[in-house]
């Protein structure tokens, strides 16, 4: 395997699986200390280049013409006024454009058009104002026809077809286990239920976008981008090139949270602008289009039923799941609704069925722990109603229904105890025990909640790859093909190198995000980016540490197994502190270039599986007469594993609260009911949480390391403290208005609804 400059290493190194695991209470001197990061001055003194920041000789800016029908044809389409507009060097649509497949039954310009937003036309200019004024220059006319907006209408008897075998994309996903109906026939007490959750848009700081040069039949491609190398194969691919030469670049980005997983259309279309004109194009979004045609949370309806004994113990476990993914699949829009229902709680007949439905809105896609959010909002719901209906605590009946095993997959847990962790450290730090509610203030009323998850991710999606190199001055590069994507992974792959290395981290140089100068790399999803590279890391450092050893065995008259490096510094078992010799002296003598490790990110455990988990408890403050939830403060304890830095966790703990905070009390994609015209795609009108809204979080650090997941024992926390927060909101505002509201978002206007009917309390 080459580096960089094309060498090739002496020797390839060790496999993940062969490195000691850092065991809990090790003695480590870096990883599990907070450190700065490493990037941060370059961001605060905007010396971090974003997709945005990318200026090249000649460069144009592109702008796209959107669909304003939710579902049309394409009948006439003139560009000849906005070619021939001064500025102007390309203009894209299907008269003109290649036909190059897109979705699973659609084009890059398709003339049939599915959502608001789908893409009609493109233009590149010498600015983004000519460009502007180009696509008000293109005449485009359109045959309206039926649409569908949402799961009642696409999934009514008489609704209009949007696939020629109907509304749904495939059969349902049936799990069952045990007899389901016997289950309910053995519980003492039923909930039945229905819960709803609502369209969110990801609304990343940095909207999607790249820019496109070619040099030959090469192409280039900086793209904000969790994923450099599938975007690359997708383009490579769409434009009928080897993968070798398209080369994706992303070194910093402002958010993903699952929408840049995949290659979007912009990718293509900006490259094709670029081979059109001659010169660089750069095609970033609008908000608008941010929030139209690149992804969403796709709005569900679950209808929930758990059966138990008046003990508590559960008997039944059933789902029934409809999910909207939009006009078209994408890739990862079949959010795993149904697996927080199979694990989560111990229960021998469980049932779920999940049906996928297509309608008129843009595609949806993975959304920061996807399908998790959704389905703990409902049971997480459902077990507090059922623990109310037993007389009983709610952290009792969870304890009570502990799993310590992948129900679904049959196998132990790696951590089985981290849940159980999780419910003490979070009751004891929130003082759930002896909490007592204030006395009430006029109208307010206040509430505690408690909701628990468990997630799939965070465990690792091997394989990865790295390698560690040394350079004369006895500092390294370590290189690999993953991507920060801003949850501070350059700090934290940098401090595993470094404490494998014995190195100070200003001595261990971090190079990532572009698939011309690394190895291979999965993309950065389901919490993994740390639990997939660290240990590829770790086993690539480990192995250049050895080849120093050995090489240095001649040099310090030594035996490589004696030699140790601390510091920067090289002992020699026997030898006195003060004898210690620079690591900078050593590769200054024996030609640093030859050493380079390699490593490998082994595979997961075959007969364990490995999970993450957490609970959260929350007070809030519930205002009777203007319907105002305000979240008072959260309690957070989730396990992620060995803590490789305390300040990164709570800050994507502290981020993750607040996503969950604006997912359960405002934000909600609005759709004209009679064009399918979005009305809130912008932020003015489509509401995120604000400093204001933000409560004191606490996370409690469990720090357990998961020694049998990988080498380093850590695992992911960049989506786990989403899961649990709305559900947890929607207790506590059970808890202090008595009236139970089982659709999201908990807008003023459902508050003082459910109050108005007085539902009564169950």
């Amino acid at each position: 395997m080459p580096t960089p400059s094309g060498e090739q290493p002496q020797r390839l190194g060790v496999g993940s699986g062969e490195l000691p695991r850092w065991e809990e209470g090790a003695d480590l001197s870096i990883v599990g200390r907070a450190h700065p990061r490493v990037e941060g001055d370059a961001k605060v003194t905007g010396g971090a280049q974003y997709a945005s920041d990318v200026r090249l000789p000649g460069q144009l800016y592109a702008r796209v013409l959107r669909s304003p029908y939710a579902h049309a044809r394409l009948t006439g389409l003139d560009t000849g006024r906005a070619a021939a507009l001064p500025g102007v060097h390309a203009v894209l649509s299907s008269a003109n454009a290649p036909e190059i497949a897109w979705y699973e039954d659609s084009l890059l310009f398709d003339r049939t058009l599915r959502f608001v937003g789908d893409e009609v036309a493109a233009v590149a200019a010498e600015s983004e104002e000519i460009a502007d004024d180009a696509l008000r220059l293109i005449v485009d006319a359109y045959e309206p026809l039926p649409f569908v907006l949402d799961l009642d209408t696409a999934l009514a008897p008489d609704a209009p077809k949007l696939r020629p075998s109907g509304n749904l994309n495939g059969e349902p996903t049936v799990y069952e286990r045990g007899d389901l109906a016997a289950g309910l026939r053995d519980a003492d007490v039923i909930v039945e239920e229905t819960y709803v959750t609502q369209a969110a848009l990801h609304n990343c700081l940095e909207p999607h976008g790249c820019t496109a040069a070619w040099d030959g039949d090469r192409l280039t491609l900086w793209s904000s981008t969790q994923s450099v190398f599938d975007v690359r194969q997708r383009v490579a691919e769409a434009l009928g090139l080897p993968e070798h030469h398209v080369r994706v670049i992303k070194q910093h980005m402002g958010g993903g949270f699952g929408s840049k997983q995949i290659a979007w259309k912009q990718d293509v279309i900006a490259a094709l602008l670029a081979k059109e004109s001659g010169r660089p194009v750069q095609l970033m979004l609008d908000r608008e289009a941010e929030n139209l045609a690149v992804g969403n949370r796709n709005p569900t309806r679950q209808r929930v039923r758990l059966g138990a004994k008046r003990d508590g113990t559960l008997t039944a476990i059933a789902v029934d799941a409809a999910q909207q993914i939009g006009a078209h699949p994408v890739g990862g829009e079949g959010a795993d609704v149904p697996a927080i229902y199979q694990n989560l709680y111990r229960c021998p007949n469980v049932r779920t069925e999940q049906r996928l439905v297509f309608t008129n809105t843009g595609p949806a896609v993975a959304f920061r722990a996807p399908g998790h959010v959704e389905a703990a909002f409902a049971l997480e719901q459902a077990m507090d109603q059922l623990a109310r209906a037993l007389d009983l605590d709610p952290l009792e009946l969870r304890r009570r229904n502990y799993a310590d095993q992948d129900q679904a997959e049959g196998k132990p847990y790696t951590l089985p105890e981290a849940l159980g962790r999780c419910y003490d450290l979070a009751a004891d730090a929130f003082g759930w025990a002896g909490y007592q509610k204030p006395p009430a203030a006029g109208p307010k009323r206040r509430g505690v909640g408690l909701a628990a998850h468990d997630w799939a991710g965070g465990g690792g999606s091997p394989p990865g790859y790295a390698w560690v190199k040394w350079n004369a001055d006895g500092s390294v590069d370590v290189v690999t093909g993953t991507q920060d994507i801003g949850t501070g992974a350059r700090t934290g792959l940098t401090q595993v190198a470094a404490e494998e290395l014995g190195l100070p981290m200003d001595r261990v140089a971090l190079h990532l995000g572009d698939t011309a100068n690394g190895p291979y790399a999965p993309v950065s999803s389901g919490s993994a980016t740390q639990s997939t590279i660290g240990p590829a890391i770790r086993a690539a450092a480990a192995d250049a540490k050895r080849q120093l050893f050995e090489a240095a065995s001649e040099f310090l008259e030594a035996p490589p197994e004696a030699m140790t490096i601390r510091d920067g510094k090289i002992h020699v078992a026997g030898e006195p502190e003060d004898r210690a010799t620079p690591v900078g002296d050593v590769t200054a003598q024996i030609a640093p270039t030859m050493i380079q490790g390699h490593g490998e990110r082994g595979p997961n455990p075959e007969d364990k599986s490995v999970r993450t988990v957490g609970a959260q408890i929350v007070e809030v403050e519930v205002d009777t007469e203007t319907g105002e939830v305000s979240v008072c403060r959260v309690v957070a304890a989730h396990d992620c594993g060995r803590i490789i830095n305390p300040t990164l966790v709570d800050s994507q703990v502290i981020g993750g609260v607040t996503q969950g905070i604006g997912f359960a009390l405002f934000e909600d994609r609005v759709v004209d009911a009679g064009t399918g015209v979005v009305l809130n795609a912008n932020l003015e009108d489509y509401h995120v949480p604000t400093a204001a809204d933000v409560p004191p979080i606490r996370n409690v650090h469990l720090n357990l390391p998961d020694r049998e997941a990988n080498p380093t024992g850590a695992k992911g926390i960049g989506e786990p403290p989403l899961i649990p927060t709305a559900p947890a909101i929607a207790n506590a505002v059970y808890d202090a208005i008595g009236v139970r509201i089982r659709e999201l978002p908990l807008s003023r206007r459902r508050v003082l609804d459910a109050l108005a009917t007085r539902e009564a309390p169950r």
